[in-house]
């Protein structure tokens, strides 16, 4: 009878344990905004724990969660969050609601007046922007609660360079147009982050370049021992059928992981008290432990950090070492100034010292890129970064955070380093950068790679680069291997588009103006062009020059482009789709010359090049363009009609 009774007892003991020891369940489902867009980096945590996930680019997430939980909260910046019940069937779509009071709080500013004379509301009054911007942290208007780091007042602090957009140019004055290539996706990301809340970017923020190459196109790779491949397309202009647009890109040779160079890789982490936010050093943490699962055992890892002053956190350390390095990674915290300087050094030393003769060595810098403590000035971080380049330590930037951003300051460290910059505003921007694009992001396949085009004048009349205004060359530059240029990584595409007049055009005369006749001296009379009749039927000429990563000689590409231009209804979905984010880059910097469409033609454009979106950057991409046309001031003149 005992052993009956034992028997019994163990039984019912077990079915507990079984039914509740380590019970978990997984709730799915898409998110949507109040117009049924979905919306990618969504919070999503069960309430009342730590336990949480975002959506990913197709709106959707699923998190495992204990078998008790009754609730999911939904949280997003610009739209009010959400607690939804958890339901029977374990599937939850959840439709969030714009948060008004959010979107409305926008910082009262006197666009026509000075510098010094513009006016902020802080508090329940009004002050002077110049009084204000040094340590401005939140703002209130009356009968309203605090609003903090609102970014269309925090904007004010950012600092970006100021750059002068392209204009035509005569192919019989100025033939060659001469620029650097660009792989840097920061200013996407950045738009995307004063969009998602409530505000339209500054004009300096958009690099139009940026945008195009943010986005991977379904170009073919190269099939011999060039690193890339050049592809071309010429096709009536969108936004001005009478012009031609021609798009010139290139695609780099993929390599697979377990084929990469060994990596030396030493993380340069501001710990300074600017990144003592949500957004910046606990974001920056979790973006690097998803570096760090991509490393492998011959890859090595150091870690210095910079504040009040500088100092090595982790040793070089194995790439099998992940537990180690993550532990790292998980003591860090903000606090002090930014010796920026110190830190630099101490990283390149650290970098020489373990030196990996033909690999990979590189620094990845993250910051908020407020350096303001030592090493300090563009020309002494710029002569330190180009001395270090030429030794074969690269450098890679990620910018983390809003308010006192410093993004013309990390484009150049970028620039000098030969290497990529990047804005993570998100969870899912840290993947794509670090997992999705781990080859492109930290290895090099080609450096030094510049592009001179060549116009013809018996077809073209005028031509204009859009975008990559910081990043044009003299012409003699071109045949110079001693001026630096842009870098290419495994996988990379690069995209240029060029707006051309051919010659016949009617309103060539609005684009092209000439210079009154001099008064002191004869102007030479123009000699009428003789062209080779061997070329009659070319367009341009694409000249690119690039050098390998352990090379100083650069090697020469030569593409010529016949005079032949497709109708736009027989454009690829690659092309559309490239147009398409160009345009809506032009409109941001209210550039004349796409006056002739809005924006919602410019979402027509982009839905109708039916991109493959299996990630979901398309459908981003639809609902970013349809925010900024609600912020426009296209929105309201419809309204008004």
């Amino acid at each position: 009878m005992k052993n009956l009774s034992l028997i019994i007892l163990c039984t019912i003991m077990s079915a507990f344990i079984t039914q509740n020891v380590g019970a978990i369940k997984v709730v799915s489902g898409i998110v949507y905004d109040h117009k049924q867009q979905v919306l990618p980096g969504v919070s999503v945590m069960e309430k009342g724990t730590r336990n949480g996930t975002v959506t990913d680019f197709k709106g959707e997430y699923k998190i495992k969660v204990s078998d008790d939980a009754k609730f999911l909260v939904f949280s997003f910046v610009g739209m009010k969050t959400q607690e939804v019940e958890i339901n029977k069937k374990l599937s939850s779509n959840v439709v969030m609601e714009p948060d008004l009071n959010s979107l409305n709080e926008v910082s009262i500013v006197a666009e026509d007046c000075e510098l010094e004379e513009e006016i902020v509301v802080v508090g329940y009054g009004v002050q002077k922007k110049s009084t204000v911007t040094g340590a401005v942290s939140s703002y209130v208007l009356p009968g309203r609660e605090p609003q903090y780091n609102h970014p269309r007042l925090l904007q004010m602090q950012e600092d970006y360079a100021s750059v002068k957009a392209n204009v035509f140019l005569d192919p019989k004055i100025d033939p060659l147009s001469t620029f650097s290539v660009d792989v840097d996706r920061a200013s996407y990301s950045n738009i995307r982050r004063f969009l998602n809340g409530g505000t339209l970017p500054p004009k300096d923020a958009v690099r139009i370049e940026e945008m195009v190459n943010y986005f991977n196109y379904n170009y073919k790779g190269p099939r011999d021992k060039r690193p890339f491949v050049v592809h071309h397309e010429v096709v009536d202009c969108p936004w001005n059928r009478t012009h031609y647009l021609m798009k010139i890109a290139l695609q780099g040779k993929k390599i697979d992981k377990e084929n990469l160079p060994p990596s030396n890789i030493v993380f340069l982490l501001d710990v300074s008290g600017s990144m003592n936010a949500p957004q910046k050093l606990p974001l920056l943490k979790s973006a690097l432990k998803m570096l760090v699962n991509e490393l492998r055992d011959e890859d090595r890892v150091s870690i210095v950090v910079y504040a009040g002053a500088a100092g090595i956190v982790l040793e070089p350390t194995s790439g099998r070492e992940k537990i180690k390095i993550m532990d790292a990674l998980d003591k860090l915290s903000a606090g002090g100034s930014t010796a920026g300087g110190a830190g630099l050094k101490l990283a390149y030393k650290l970098a020489a010292e373990n030196f990996i003769k033909e690999g990979n060595n590189r620094i990845v810098l993250a910051t908020d890129g407020d350096f303001n403590v030592g090493l300090s000035t563009n020309l002494d971080m710029e002569n330190l970064i180009e001395t270090q380049r030429d030794k074969g330590i690269y450098m890679t930037v990620m910018g983390f955070g809003m308010g006192n951003y410093k993004d013309s300051k990390m484009e150049l460290i970028a620039d000098k380093g030969n290497g990529n910059y990047f804005y993570i505003d998100n969870f899912l921007e840290a993947k794509k950068a670090l997992v999705e694009e781990f080859g492109g992001t930290l290895y090099t396949i080609a450096k030094d790679v510049k592009l001179q085009l060549e116009f013809n004048p018996e077809h073209v009349a005028g031509y204009r680069l859009i975008g990559y205004e910081n990043r044009l060359l003299n012409k003699e530059d071109f045949n110079n291997d001693k001026i630096d240029a842009g870098e290419i990584g495994s996988g990379h595409t690069v995209t240029a588009l060029y707006e051309i007049i051919p010659v016949g055009a009617e309103d060539t005369a609005n684009y092209l103006h000439t210079a009154d006749p001099l008064k002191y001296q004869k102007e030479k009379k123009q000699e009428k062009i003789k062209t080779n009749k061997e070329f009659l039927d070319e367009l341009l000429t694409v000249k690119l020059r690039y050098k390998f990563p352990d090379e100083n000689k650069s090697n020469l590409m030569v593409i010529p482009i016949k005079n032949q231009v497709k109708d736009y209804d027989d454009a690829s979905a690659d092309f559309i789709m490239a147009a398409s984010v160009a345009a809506w880059g032009m409109k941001f910097k209210n550039e004349n010359y796409v006056n002739n469409i809005t924006i919602e033609d410019i979402i027509n454009m982009a839905q109708k090049s039916e991109c493959v979106d299996e990630i979901g950057y398309f459908s981003e991409l639809i609902r970013l363009m349809k925010i900024s046309e609600i912020l426009s001031d296209e929105s309201i003149k419809t309204s008004k009609k």
